[in-house]
């Protein structure tokens, strides 16, 4: 070995002394990060009111987008369906369970549009105020020409009025609706035809249509009253049935008053209603 070798460092020819590499300079090692930070605390916040008006048109857009498709808010115009909803009760009414071909099951509670002639001309015109007005459209106040009823019978069933005990029956079958219903002093659950004096029948409802009645059977001008009775001459037979393309939702919530809060489900008494013939 060479003098020459002994003085030589162990680095290779091609590598540079430790002490000879260039250091980053402390800019150069924060250059990324920092411009990104700098960048963000230059950039200009919106003003108070232009953030205001962003978020209440956020707003605007989701509550249109869930009034449309999802949960509408309405109010009970009459007492058609106590004792269960009450006048001026608040209901939140939710329509994904009929989207598709799923539709309104037997007992459902269900808000619908006004199918023709059923609401008298104030009850159809709706709320008159303007802000009443511009809030409904939106679905953050009751809207006018609706109505809320119990769906008795579907496409295809047949319901007679009445059996031995005053109870409906649909095809074939005795509905025990005592838990919900309010006769009124009358002595069977279809009172509005000629109550109860006379029995009466109908069906098969035709399809894409629903029968529905209140649960205050002796004061709801439901598809019982709108049926044709046999001293009328200038009936329209079929008035009596609802479309189911009206029908907006199925109630599930009663939200106001606060103390009779409640969610609203299917009864048991349409469970064991047998399919039509």
């Amino acid at each position: 070995m060479t003098s020459d070798d002994r003085g030589s460092s162990s680095t290779s020819m091609d590598e540079e002394p430790r002490s000879s590499r260039q250091q980053p300079h402390e800019e150069d090692k924060v250059s990324s990060g920092g411009e990104d930070r700098r960048g963000r605390s230059r950039r200009k916040q919106l003003p108070l009111w232009q953030e205001t008006v962003l978020l209440l048109g956020i707003a605007l857009v989701l509550a249109i987008v869930i009034k449309s498709f999802f949960v509408q808010a309405f109010y009970i115009p009459s007492e058609s369906m106590e004792p269960g909803l009450v006048l001026n009760d608040r209901i939140l009414v939710e329509k994904p369970s009929y989207w598709g071909d799923s539709g309104p099951e037997r007992g459902d509670v269900v808000v619908f549009k006004d199918p023709g002639g059923w609401l008298n001309p104030a009850d159809a015109a709706g709320p008159t105020n303007p802000v009443a007005k511009a809030m409904a459209k939106i679905g953050l106040y009751p809207t006018g020409g609706h109505l809320v009823k119990r769906v008795i019978g579907v496409a295809g069933d047949t319901i007679q009025c009445c059996d031995d005990q005053g109870r409906l029956m649909v095809n074939g079958k005795p509905l025990d609706e005592k838990a919900f219903v309010k006769r009124g002093g009358a002595s069977c659950d279809g009172p509005m035809v000629d109550q109860c004096t006379d029995d009466w029948e109908v069906g098969p409802i035709p399809e894409g249509h629903v029968f529905v009645m209140g649960d205050n059977r002796n004061r709801s001008a439901d598809s019982s009253f709108h049926m044709c009775k046999p001293t009328v001459t200038d009936c329209v037979p079929g008035d009596e049935f609802v479309p189911v393309d009206l029908v907006v939702g199925k109630v599930f919530v009663l939200l106001w008053p606060a103390d009779r809060f409640r969610w609203n489900t299917r009864p048991d008494a349409f469970e064991d209603v047998p399919d039509p013939s």
